[in-house]
Order: structure tokens, then sequence, then C-alpha cells
């Protein structure tokens, strides 16, 4: 082999430079434009060179979820330590789901539902679900309430704000308020 060949086919990093370029064409176009072959075309190897790190579009896209998943964990984690409380998650939440419409599309997709075939989706998965648990121990306090209930309602409301700011229903700044008013008990 000589050595500018090998030259484009190695690469140094390469699982987590398919992740990136991955993360780059879903911000563009969603998950519709993701493939092992245009990720592998933005880096800089062959398409085979791919399959060392993942079997399939899917299995690259489930570590992009996964990296999706444990930065909504530090954020929601972040806004737990919000002098706000309660509310700050649910706004963290919605923030998250704005910047990153793609990815938080691509997180709650069906990919979820195979938690099997993809462990590190569902660990990561589950590492942001322990952030609402976190945030819904904190707003229970010492109150005699199911903690897990809590944080499937906030869950569930704030996606679905989340969803409905991503589609255009409502606008953010409305959304943010009614998170604030109604699941949290304050109209501001």
């Amino acid at each position: 082999m000589n050595i500018a060949t090998r030259a484009t086919y190695h690469h140094g990093n390469l699982g987590p430079a398919l992740i990136a370029a991955a993360r780059d064409l879903l911000a563009l176009d969603g998950p519709g434009a993701v493939s092992l072959r245009e990720a592998a075309r933005r880096v800089g190897v062959s398409a085979t060179a791919t399959y060392r790190h993942f079997h399939d579009k899917d299995h690259l896209l489930a570590a992009v979820a996964a990296e999706g998943y444990r930065e909504f964990a530090e954020r929601l984690r972040a806004a737990n330590a919000d002098p706000e409380g309660f509310p700050a998650l649910g706004a963290a939440y919605i923030e998250f789901a704005l910047e990153h419409p793609g990815l938080f599309r691509l997180m709650f997709g069906p990919l979820l539902r195979e938690r099997e075939r993809y462990p590190e989706l569902g660990a990561a998965a589950d590492g942001a679900f322990a952030a609402l648990l976190e945030g819904a121990r904190g707003f229970v306090g010492g109150r005699n309430e199911d903690i897990e209930s809590v944080a499937y309602a906030a869950w569930s409301f704030a996606h679905g704000l989340a969803r409905l700011v991503l589609d255009d229903v409502i606008p953010r700044e409305r959304a943010l308020k009614v998170c604030k008013a109604f699941l949290f008990g304050r109209a501001d």
C-alpha cells in the first residue's frame, strides 16, 4: 500500500469524527440526510472504513443520539442547580430542543425503542431521565408524592411544549410562560 492511499484511509479518531460529521448532517437536513458514505466523505475516509466503528447507519445514529442524551442530561442537571428550581428544568428542556431540533427529534425517535440493540443509547437516555427524577425529587421535597410520576408528568409536559415550539404551533416565549404557570404552579 502506498503512503498516499494509507493516509486517505487512516484516521486517528474515526469514531468521534464520524459522529461529528453525522451531527452536522443531522443539523442541516435531519436524520434522512445522514449516511455512512456521506459521513465518511466529510471525514476523508473510505465508506468501508466506517464499518470498523458502526455496523450500519442506525448504529451511527444511535451513537449520535446517545451523545445527545448525555449533553441533554448535563443541561438538565445544570437546570436542577438553578435557583429558580423546577421551572428551570422545563425551560432547559425546551431550549435544548430549540438549539438542536434534528438531534432532539432523533433522540426521541424509533431508535430509542430498541434499547437491547443499542445499549449505549438506552444508558444515555436513562441518565437523562435520572436528571428529571432528581429535579422531581427536589420539587416534591418532603411531601409524600410519587417522584417517578412527577418526573413523567414534567417530562410529558415539557416534551409536548418543546414539540409545539419546534413545529411552529406556539412561540418559544409562550411555551416558557406556560411551563412556569401550569406545570410548576407559577404565573410570572
